[in-house]
C-alpha cells in the first residue's frame, strides 16, 4: 500500500508540474491591433417610409474619407404611426396635460418634453402645442360592462 501510495503521489506532482509548465509556456496573444481609420463617421438621413407616412422604410448613410471601402449605404428603419408627426417622425415627446383656455386667443396649450428621439434623429428638447379651446363636455357616463352583459343575459332569457 505505502508503494501504491507514494506512486500516487509521485504521479500527481508530475501532473502538476507538467500543467505548471505548459501554462508558464504560453504566450499571451498581443491585444488586435485597431485599425486607425480616416473614414469619417456614418451620417444619417431621417427615415423615409416606403408606404405612406409611417412603418417600414429606409434610410441613407453616407461618410468621407479617402481609403474608405463604403462610404454609402442603405439601412432599414421603421417609424412608429402613432407618433405626432408634427414635430417629426422621429422624436417623441411626453406632453403634460392641457393648460387652462386662454380667452384672448381661445386657446389651450400644452408643452412637452423629448422623450425618445429615433437613431439619432435632430430633435427640439421641448416643444408647445395649441388646440381651440372648443365647448366644454362632461363625459358620458358609461354602465360597466358587468351590467350591460347582465341586461343582455335578461334580454335573451325572455326571448
Amino acid at each position: 500500500q505505502r508503494r501504491m501510495f507514494t506512486a500516487a503521489l509521485l504521479a500527481l506532482v508530475f501532473i502538476l508540474a507538467a500543467v505548471g509548465t505548459t501554462e508558464a509556456g504560453k504566450k499571451e496573444k498581443p491585444e488586435k491591433k485597431v485599425k486607425k481609420s480616416d473614414c469619417g463617421e456614418w451620417q444619417w438621413s431621417v427615415c423615409v417610409p416606403t408606404n405612406g407616412d409611417c412603418g417600414l422604410g429606409t434610410r441613407e448613410g453616407t461618410r468621407t474619407g479617402a481609403e474608405c471601402k463604403q462610404t454609402t449605404k442603405t439601412q432599414k428603419c421603421k417609424i412608429p404611426c402613432n407618433w405626432k408627426k408634427q414635430f417629426g417622425a422621429e422624436c417623441k415627446y411626453q406632453f403634460q396635460a392641457w393648460g387652462e383656455c386662454d380667452l384672448n386667443t381661445a386657446l389651450k396649450t400644452r408643452t412637452g418634453n423629448l422623450k425618445r428621439a429615433l437613431h439619432n434623429a435632430d430633435c427640439q428638447k421641448t416643444v408647445t402645442i395649441s388646440k381651440p379651446c372648443g365647448k366644454l363636455t362632461k363625459p358620458k357616463p358609461q354602465e360597466s360592462k358587468k351590467k350591460k352583459k347582465e341586461g343582455k343575459k335578461q334580454e335573451k332569457m325572455l326571448d
